[in-house]
């Protein structure tokens, strides 16, 4: 089956290039961090999760967000996704990936990430979470390999695979859930102390991910035959719109539950969210950036007109995405150190061979898509030939 990536014009080739030099910069950043320590990232004692552990949180809803195409196809026979339910799938195997990845480098000594299997600790939500990503991982390859190999032969699965899709489901919900509990979890931590952040954490992934596959979607429109089919993609910008509805709601219950009742050690942290405390204010336009791309992405997908206009929709999508990376990522990681919980404020900012480390994590998880995508994209188009 992935023989079919080596085949490919001028441009894909190309393409490939420059994503393995993103890769081989970012590999070389690491190696340096590796040799002079977590110093040379903006980390510190007061905010020991910086930029590696917010891609983390992001990418996680990105995974997690397959089960909103797997799950109407599989169980309600929904025909319009039946070309995109393998784009979604082949989407959250890198994003499964470049999660474990971003912990990997985000630890002073990666080795002993392996300390994790080897001593389980059950209390241990680093465990569980460490389990439910890497089972989720071969859910996802073991169904995409039976599946497509299926349909690459003209044949129907076999039955013992839809139990295994059923499976997926709520081991989807779940690796997201527990990614919110490693954080809810930290009761010395008050920004995160709320019983809704798995549920808001559910919700920014089922408006961010299928954001991302419209998008994938649309390219792939563009540059190949293969047409996933505008029902599948109005049907996807109707999920992001009300996950997106339910995601602004959540927050607003954050805001409600921390100001009115006035308990200082909540109120602090969105005072240096959004106004900032003295002149540490780094993190105040970006959510406002944030709060903007986010009421206006949703209030766009509302309106029916202008979420069916497939020129205005792309733009829409980079909004609902942007605006989740930030406020999950950056916002949601750094806001929780920041004061700590005496009071004091360190404020964060990446270093250069942190944003390449970043970026290097990226693109080995674009690599992988380029070459899964090409796979499907290459049958997709021989099945309509």
């Amino acid at each position: 089956m992935l023989e079919k990536a080596l085949q490919g014009s001028k441009r894909y080739w190309t393409w490939l290039f420059v994503v393995i030099g993103f890769i081989t910069a970012g590999v070389i950043a690491f190696l340096y961090q590796l040799q002079e320590g977590l110093g040379v990232t903006g980390m510190s004692r007061d905010v020991p999760w910086g930029l590696y552990i917010a891609q983390f949180t992001f990418l996680v809803g990105v995974a997690a967000s397959a089960v909103m195409v797997v799950l109407p196809y599989y169980l309600h026979n929904f025909k319009a996704f039946g070309k995109i339910t393998i784009l979604g799938e082949f989407l959250a195997i890198p994003a499964v990936i470049l999660c474990m990845m971003f912990i990997f480098v985000d630890m002073g000594q990666p080795m002993r990430v392996m300390n994790v299997p080897l001593h389980p600790t059950l209390n241990s939500m680093m465990f569980w979470d460490f389990m439910s990503l890497g089972g989720y991982l071969f859910l996802n390859i073991l169904i995409t390999r039976v599946v497509f190999s299926a349909e690459m032969k003209g044949i129907a699965p076999p039955k013992w695979i839809k139990p295994v899709i059923i499976l997926s489901i709520p081991w989807a919900i779940s690796i997201h859930t527990v990614t919110a509990f490693l954080y809810s979890g930290l009761s010395g931590r008050s920004f995160w102390l709320t019983a809704i952040l798995a549920p808001r954490f559910l919700a920014s992934a089922f408006s961010a991910g299928p954001a991302i596959l419209i998008l994938l979607c649309l390219l792939i429109r563009k540059i190949s035959k293969f047409d996933p089919g505008d029902a599948a993609i109005r049907k996807l910008s109707e999920i992001v719109a009300y996950a997106m509805a339910v995601n602004v709601f959540f927050v607003a219950l954050e805001f409600f539950t921390a100001l009115y009742s006035d308990i200082p050690h909540h109120v602090e942290h969105f005072r240096y969210l959004y106004f900032g405390i003295g002149n540490a204010t780094a993190l105040v336009p970006w959510a406002w950036a944030s709060a903007i791309l986010s009421l206006g992405a949703m209030i766009l997908l509302l309106v029916p007109k202008t979420r069916q206009n497939f020129s205005l929709l792309p733009w829409i999508c980079v909004m609902v995405v942007v605006g989740l990376w930030i406020d999950k990522g950056i916002n949601l990681i750094i806001t929780g150190f920041v004061p700590n919980p005496v009071g004091g404020v360190t404020e964060y900012a990446p270093t250069f061979p942190e944003i390449m480390v970043t970026l290097g994590v990226y693109f080995i998880g674009i690599f992988i898509l380029t070459i899964l995508y090409k796979v499907a994209i290459t049958v997709k188009e021989a099945e309509a030939a």
